[in-house]
């Protein structure tokens, strides 16, 4: 049992390997089914958060914590679906989320501009002139998004485990080589990858209950015992924000303990900071 991420430009073909990838492995593959979950807790229409998607990061901020909700509910709605294992996942910088899940396969897959310029003017019956504009921007608004929101330049082939050049690859040939790489040792869901996504599901569940509240809170999780931390909350009025705060955090689904602020774990195992993002 895996997981897989495939990052993708507009229009290179990342969506069709996806699918073929699932449909040869049996696994769910998703993408537009995360941003409909997202919008449903955005409270505003989902083709309205589509559009915004094509736009610059900075649309978000018509709404009131528009950036920090939207980053919170993504990231709850796609672990919630990648807990379900044998995933495939494509699109909304689903590598940024599952950087530091050790059994998520990221792969990145680029086209040649010339292809994609060809297909553009097939798809759409425009000119290579405005095919070539319309890929140009498309590419630069999600760097864009990746920088704004994420702090990540989806270009950076660091991210990645793999990179596919579809250039000279079909979509069986790239989709072949995926599934190769997959079942690898190191991609296999074990049980250390799984409490460590436990703890990030519930980490991000309990964010996504507390970010209209208080947007740049700190949230981590440890077998049920959520840290929090909000370094922006003045000295004076923590002991009622915070008694707030524990309050929402300790309905959250799975939450045993609530630690507020910086604390010793009573076990001495370890020291959680939850003014560090983890």
């Amino acid at each position: 049992m895996s997981i897989i991420t495939i990052s993708r430009g507009s229009h290179s073909h990342g969506k069709e390997v996806a699918e073929k990838v699932a449909s040869q492995l049996g696994y769910a593959c998703i993408s537009r089914d995360i941003l409909l979950e997202a919008s449903e807790e955005f409270n505003i229409p989902e083709i309205k958060l589509h559009r915004a998607l094509h736009d610059a990061p900075s649309v978000l901020e018509r709404f009131t914590h528009g950036r920090e909700r939207y980053v919170s509910y993504i990231r709850k709605a796609l672990l919630q679906h990648i807990r379900k294992d044998n995933i495939v996942y494509h699109g909304l910088a689903g590598h940024y989320f599952l950087l530091d899940l050790p059994n998520v396969l990221k792969i990145r897959i680029i086209s040649d501009i010339e292809e994609r310029v060809k297909d553009e003017v097939e798809r759409e019956n425009i000119s290579e002139e405005k095919a070539r504009y319309i890929l140009k921007k498309d590419d630069d608004e999600r760097r864009k998004w990746g920088l704004r929101l994420y702090g990540i330049d989806t270009a950076d082939n660091k991210l990645y485990d793999m990179v596919l050049n579809i250039k000279n690859l079909s979509i069986e040939d790239a989709a072949d080589l995926i599934c190769r790489a997959v079942q690898k040792p190191n991609f296999k869901t074990t049980v250390e990858s799984e409490k460590i996504l436990d703890d990030a599901l519930l980490a991000a569940k309990v964010h996504a209950a507390l970010v209209k509240t208080s947007p740049k809170i700190i949230v981590t999780a440890d077998d049920g015992v959520v840290s929090i931390g909000d370094p922006e909350t003045p000295s004076d009025m923590k002991r009622d924000a915070f008694n707030k705060i524990k309050g929402i955090a300790e309905n959250v689904d799975g939450v045993k303990e609530v630690i507020m602020g910086i604390q010793k774990r009573t076990d001495d195992h370890h020291t959680v900071n939850p003014f560090h993002n983890i």
